[in-house]
Formats: C-alpha cells, sequence, structure tokens
C-alpha cells in the first residue's frame, strides 16, 4: 500500500532512539500516523517541526499498518506557529480536535481550513476568526453542520443574532427576545466575512462552536474538550482584548468559505 500527496505535519513524538512517530493531515488522506526513521537529525528535526508543509510518501505492506513516511519540505511555517503563544496553543487545538475523526479519512476542506487558520496567526484578529471558522468546517465534516442561512422560528435572513443549542439553527433577534437567555451567540462575523472580529465577538463564537463540539462530537466518545482548545481560545482573546486596548485596527483574515 502507498500514497502520495502533500501534507501538513500536526505533531511528531520520540520513538525510540532515532524515530519519530508524525500525524499528518491530507487533503486526500485525512489524519494519517507514520513512522519516520532517521528523525533525530538536525535536518530532519528542522523539517518535522508542527505546521510544516511536506511532500509526504506513505508506504506499508498492509493497509492497517502503521506504515513508513519519506518527507520532503514543500513550505516552512512552523515559525508562524511559534512565533507567539496562540499560535503554538493554535496547532495544538487543531491537533487535538482532529484526533476525534478516524484515520485516513479524506477531508479536502479541513485541510484548506488548517492551513488558512496557520496563515492568520500573526493576527490576532485573523487566527480567533479563522480557528471559529475551522470548528465550523469540523463540525460540517461531522455531519453536526450549523444552520445558519435563517431563523428557525420566522424565515427571515435579518438581523439573525442567536443559535438554538438544541437544533443548531439561527434565531432571529425579536424572534428570540424570550428565550435569549438559553439561546447561544451569533456574532456577526460568523456570517459576513466583512465584520470585525473583536474580543468579545470571538469568544462569543468559540463558546457556540465548542457548545456543538461538546455535545455533538466529544460527548459521543465521553470524552471532553481537549485542553489546548481552551488554551488557544484564552490566549487569542487575551491577544485581541490588547490590540483594542492600543486602539490597533482590526481587518478581517484568511477565510476558508464553509
Amino acid at each position: 500500500m502507498e500514497w502520495r500527496g502533500e501534507a501538513l505535519i500536526l505533531s511528531a513524538r520520540p520513538l525510540g532512539e532515532n524515530s519519530k512517530i508524525v500525524e499528518l493531515l491530507s487533503p486526500d488522506q485525512g489524519r494519517t500516523v507514520g513512522l519516520v526513521r532517521g528523525a533525530r537529525s538536525k535536518g530532519m528535526r528542522a523539517l518535522l517541526q508542527p505546521g510544516n508543509v511536506v511532500n509526504a510518501t506513505w508506504r506499508a505492506r498492509l493497509d492497517d499498518q502503521l506504515g513508513t513516511l519519506a518527507l520532503e519540505l514543500a513550505e516552512a511555517r512552523a515559525g508562524l506557529v511559534m512565533e507567539t503563544p496562540w499560535g503554538a496553543y493554535g496547532l495544538g487545538s487543531m491537533a487535538s480536535l482532529l484526533a476525534f475523526l478516524p484515520e485516513r479519512d479524506p477531508h479536502p476542506r479541513l485541510y484548506a481550513a488548517a492551513n488558512a487558520l496557520i496563515s492568520a496567526f500573526a493576527l490576532p484578529p485573523a487566527a480567533g476568526e479563522a480557528g471559529v471558522r475551522f470548528e465550523l468546517i469540523l463540525l460540517e465534516e461531522f455531519g453536526f453542520g450549523l444552520d445558519l442561512s435563517m431563523c428557525a422560528a420566522t424565515g427571515t435572513r435579518e438581523d439573525l443574532v442567536y443559535v438554538s443549542p438544541r437544533t443548531g439553527r439561527a434565531v432571529s433577534r425579536a424572534a428570540g427576545a424570550p428565550y435569549k437567555e438559553r439561546l447561544l451567540p451569533l456574532p456577526a462575523f460568523m456570517l459576513d466575512h466583512a465584520a470585525v472580529a473583536d474580543s468579545e465577538s470571538v469568544a462569543a463564537a468559540f463558546r457556540t462552536t465548542g457548545h456543538f463540539l461538546s455535545t455533538q462530537i466529544a460527548a459521543l466518545v465521553n470524552k471532553h474538550l481537549p485542553e489546548p482548545r481552551e488554551r488557544f481560545v484564552r490566549a487569542v482573546v487575551k491577544a485581541i482584548a490588547r490590540e483594542e486596548e492600543a486602539g490597533s485596527v482590526h481587518r478581517p483574515g484568511p477565510t476558508v468559505d464553509g
């Protein structure tokens, strides 16, 4: 068995004296794990940094075996991950959420969303927005996509500000007013790419996606949301708030359409 293609390095952990178990995400093979031999050399240590894009060749005698990986660097992006706390936490969050997926399931939209998130790490508002969009696409790939197109109660497409925690459907301000304490927030940037992602709206959006990740994905395997996600949310919201205090102007960042 063999496949070749572009992939994103999610993690690399030591195995024995000179090998590593490397976890990749590729558009056609999804989340894949393989053994890299000779991984302790200086060149391989630099190549195997999480966040780098590689050209991968995976081989195994049988499809259900661990398999070995041969990797060549395609794009060095680890610096985008390690330059900031929210970047490091963001990749950890992404990798831990992707671990809920079965191995070797193709997810090209998730691959694009993961790359968009890494590209956005330089600017906290963009990182927050891209993180939310990654989680929205992850929910869709699991079959639990939110329906934010119109109000579940009235059918209107205007003034949508809530999400039903039960159905995942949008609710307008007027229809949701009597029940607003029980509804989840729907910040404007989740509907409009041009809307500003400030600290309050990013925190609110992660509260909404987190509810569905917890109830529809993690709970199915009797787990809680991974701690790296919570660290990422705290770090990126705090960084956005610092920019707001300094008077920085926020611009929409890289996006992947849902």
